[in-house]
């Protein structure tokens, strides 16, 4: 009998038992190498990766309504699953904005899509940002993380000759540590390129 299968994006349906290889390396590395560093008693203090939310706010949807739908089915070939409309939560007269008006769009990626999204991200996407020198280290002082991106063309999923309007999104990794220590030790060894400080 055949084995079942699970689709984790549109692109690629997998076989049933599958594991992304950065969950493997969190389970067979990380886990030692961060209960060295930080002395834990046990496993269950380990930080982990929870989710990565990708958000896109865009500005000119007040004017052009087909921003947010291009927008959608961008974010939605990106991360392999379907991106939501944000709407205003408030009406805003200076920026001819009503309450419930599409303003961006966002993605929270969990299991198998997030290991297989921070893998593209990390070992294809940032090395392809011209002048790439790192990230930011700046957490959020609550053992989060959020990495601002410029252009969505560094994303090889995105053609660039059918793009409407280049769009910036901000990537958040919510994590489980208690310090922002520790969730920066807990990125650096998912292989996330912080910026390496001169001594």
């Amino acid at each position: 009998m055949a084995k079942t299968t699970k689709t984790t994006n549109a692109q690629a349906p997998v076989a049933a038992g599958y594991v992304p290889d950065l969950k493997k390396v969190y389970k067979e590395e990380i886990v030692a190498k961060l209960m060295k560093e930080f002395s834990y008693s046990t496993v269950m203090q380990v930080p982990r990766l929870v989710k990565i939310t990708i958000n896109q706010g865009i500005g000119d949807a007040t004017g052009d309504k087909k921003l947010v739908d291009v927008a959608q089915q961008e974010l939605s070939i990106i991360t392999g699953q379907k991106a939501v409309t944000t709407v205003s939560r408030k009406d805003i007269s200076n920026f001819k904005l009503r309450k419930g008006m599409p303003i961006g769009v966002k993605v929270t990626l969990r299991g198998v899509k997030m290991y297989e999204f921070l893998e593209r991200l990390i070992r294809i996407s940032l090395p392809r940002i011209r002048d790439f020198n790192g990230i930011s280290e700046k957490m959020d002082g609550k053992g989060n993380y959020t990495l601002g991106i410029k252009e969505q063309i560094i994303f090889p999923e995105i053609n660039i000759d059918q793009i409407t309007k280049i769009l910036g999104m901000e990537i958040t990794f919510v994590t489980t540590a208690n310090t922002d220590e520790e969730a920066h030790a807990l990125l650096r060894e998912f292989g996330l390129p912080f910026k390496k400080h001169n001594n």
